[in-house]
């Protein structure tokens, strides 16, 4: 919900971006200096998969030399991207752990000195679940990954997510309630391509509110509040909606009973 300025990455640009990461940081480390990156969240997303077009930022694992930095950045001015295009911010999340480390897959190197890696599917839905923003694309990236698997013949269970959860968080409960719930029912349901553009549209509706709730009370939104605020906003505006849905049918009704009287008041008249 930042007012930092809004880039769009897609899987081309990005491919392009890290092609001229490497060979920067070649440039400046040497070809005996090889670096790692292992890819997290949207951009994981988008290296793998077809159904969604952007990620506005690119968060990374990356293991390298002091160089590294300096080739981002120059690759940022160099393309007019944004502060923080490519950053390690996901470390603070609670979606993060060093074990994702070891579940992480083979991507592509650049300049023979950048190795880059994403993560496996049902490891990238674990930590989605856990993130589970309401406000942003983790439910419907849980969707949207769980829907290609499905069209690839090669499915997703639900024990494999239970497994990838206990392999990168310890327990099946370290996940929110709310995102136990969401998969359980996800997983029972199926439907995947169906729900996946219902909750896309929840999310926007979302983060709509939140937009309105930050414009009306600036300052007030923070990392640690962010959840329950989104919450509470999307709870008046379902009650909103119910209650507007009641007087559109209450106004119904009464026409109704009005034309009713009418008629019968025009037939005794007659």
């Amino acid at each position: 919900m930042s007012s930092e300025r809004r880039f769009e990455f897609t899987k081309a640009n990005i491919d392009t971006y890290l092609r001229e990461v490497a060979k920067e940081y070649r440039k400046q480390v040497g070809k005996g200096t090889p670096a790692e990156m292992i890819l997290i969240g949207g951009a994981s997303v988008l290296i793998n998969y077809g159904f969604r077009d952007m990620t506005t930022d690119i968060d990374a694992l990356i293991q390298a030399a002091s160089g590294m930095k300096d080739a981002i950045n120059t690759v940022g001015d160099r393309f007019d991207l944004p502060n923080g295009w490519l950053n390690a911010d996901f470390k603070r999340t609670d979606s993060y752990t060093p074990k994702l480390v070891q579940f992480s897959v083979y991507y592509r190197t650049y300049a023979n000195v950048l190795t880059t890696r994403t993560i496996s599917a049902e490891h990238l839905i674990a930590m989605k679940l856990r993130s589970g923003r309401q406000y942003k694309s983790d439910l419907s990236d849980v969707l949207g990954i769980l829907a290609e698997h499905e069209k690839r013949g090669t499915p997703i269970t639900m024990e494999q997510i239970r497994k990838a959860v206990v392999d990168l968080y310890g327990t099946w409960t370290s996940l929110p309630d709310s995102s136990r719930s969401f998969i359980e029912n996800v997983m029972e349901k199926g439907r995947f391509d169906q729900l996946y553009g219902q909750i896309v549209q929840g999310e926007r509706e979302t983060k709509e509110l939140l937009i309105h709730f930050e414009q009306d009370y600036p300052g007030v939104t923070t990392g640690s509040n962010i959840d329950a605020i989104a919450g509470t906003l999307q709870k008046k505006s379902d009650k909103a909606s119910i209650l507007a849905q009641l007087r559109q049918n209450k106004s119904e009704m009464d026409e109704a009973a009005i034309k009713s009287k009418t008629r019968k008041r025009n037939d005794r008249e007659r």
